[in-house]
């Protein structure tokens, strides 16, 4: 069998040069060849974006944040209620709320600036190593290995790892600090990324394009769609409820804030029946916060939505009613025409929407979800 040469990252950069993706938190590769080095509070926004989430939709996001808080003074000093609002149809809200955690602690205690080694980023609120390592290298130019899923699959490709890449992480850390040059750290990490987005992709990656082609163990065998190794998936469970969408006569929608911790905490939600992660909720009328009878209408039933979150799927019943007054329950009623700025998590989104008219549901879908 052919034997691969070691993977180059001279090669690479030089790739990395011409190629380069434009990317809104970036420099450009010619501006950091001269020593120029990106705005950390770019780096850092643009990472916690993109875990999770696709380039094409955190852009827009991106450029949104940036526009309305500059920088991480102004990041900080944000009501988080606005926070989570931008958010939204970001997922994972827990990122949102360490975002402003970190914010605060640069801003108070690091007097705005970020530290410029990757120990010291690891102590921010929702920094872990990867995102530590990640702004080290690209913001302050430290020699760090930055490993994210396209660095695995690129990696596992190279050197054929027959592990799947949650069990072989030492592994593939490994063989990527063993190619870490010492000069540009930032780019050859930039770099990895974007041949693993842009080349070396899950399927049918373009390797007559890859400037490590010679060097990639999986290549040479033919075998490029084998790697990474997968492993098999377990079935999600599956968890049922309801959710209670109730409108006035103005249509304006009873919504509350849900706890501060758990699933979707702190989100703006519709009413719903009692389901967690672990346990169904009740699906009738009898878990809705108020006896609609009382108020000159009757719950009905709207339809049903699904929902796939990272651990379990969701299903919901949706019931819906038209208060002639509004009940004195928690919450508050907001108008049609503000629904759009809520901090409304997909699934609930998606509630409102089989419950209103198509009017309303237009307005909900202004926003990225």
């Amino acid at each position: 069998m052919p034997q691969t040469g070691k993977p180059d990252a001279a090669a690479l950069l030089d790739w990395y040069d011409r190629h380069a993706r434009v990317l809104p938190w970036r420099i450009a590769p010619k501006q950091s060849r001269s020593g120029k080095r990106p705005d950390p509070y770019h780096v850092w926004l643009s990472e916690v974006m993109l875990q999770q989430t696709q380039v094409a939709t955190v852009r827009d996001y991106f450029h949104a944040f940036v526009t309305r808080w500059p920088n991480v003074r102004d990041l900080a000093l944000a009501p988080e209620e606005d926070l989570l609002k931008a958010w939204a149809g970001l997922g994972y809200y827990r990122r949102a709320r360490n975002l402003k955690r970190c914010a605060e602690t640069v801003w108070h205690e690091h007097d705005g600036h970020f530290p410029g080694n990757a120990a010291a980023l690891r102590e921010l609120p929702g920094i872990g190593d990867y995102t530590s390592a990640a702004i080290a290298a690209i913001a302050f130019g430290e020699a760090r290995p930055v490993v994210d899923g396209n660095v695995e699959r690129v990696v596992s490709r190279l050197h054929a790892i027959g592990t799947p890449p949650r069990l072989a992480k030492p592994e593939i850390r490994a063989f990527v600090e063993a190619m870490l040059p010492a000069e540009r750290p930032g780019d050859f990490a930039q770099a990895m990324m974007d041949l693993g987005a842009t080349i070396c992709t899950p399927k049918k990656p373009s390797c007559l394009l890859c400037p490590l082609a010679g060097a990639c163990d999986a290549h040479v065998r033919g075998e490029e769609e084998a790697y990474p190794v997968r492993e098999k998936k377990r079935p999600k469970p599956s968890r049922r409820g309801a959710a209670f969408v109730a409108t006035d006569a103005s249509g304006a929608v009873l919504l509350r804030q849900r706890g501060e911790t758990g699933l979707l905490a702190g989100m703006s939600e519709v009413p719903t029946s009692g389901w967690t992660a672990s346990r169904d909720g009740e699906t009738g009328p009898q878990a809705a916060p108020f006896d609609a009878t009382g108020y000159g209408a009757e719950w009905r039933e709207a339809g049903r939505v699904s929902h796939v979150f990272t651990h379990f799927a969701l299903d919901l019943t949706v019931w819906h009613c038209r208060v002639e007054e509004r009940p004195p329950v928690g919450g508050w009623w907001s108008p049609p025409g503000e629904l759009a700025g809520e901090a409304l998590p997909t699934v609930m989104k998606k509630a409102i929407e089989v419950a209103m008219p198509n009017a309303t549901r237009k307005r909900i879908q202004s926003t990225p979800s």
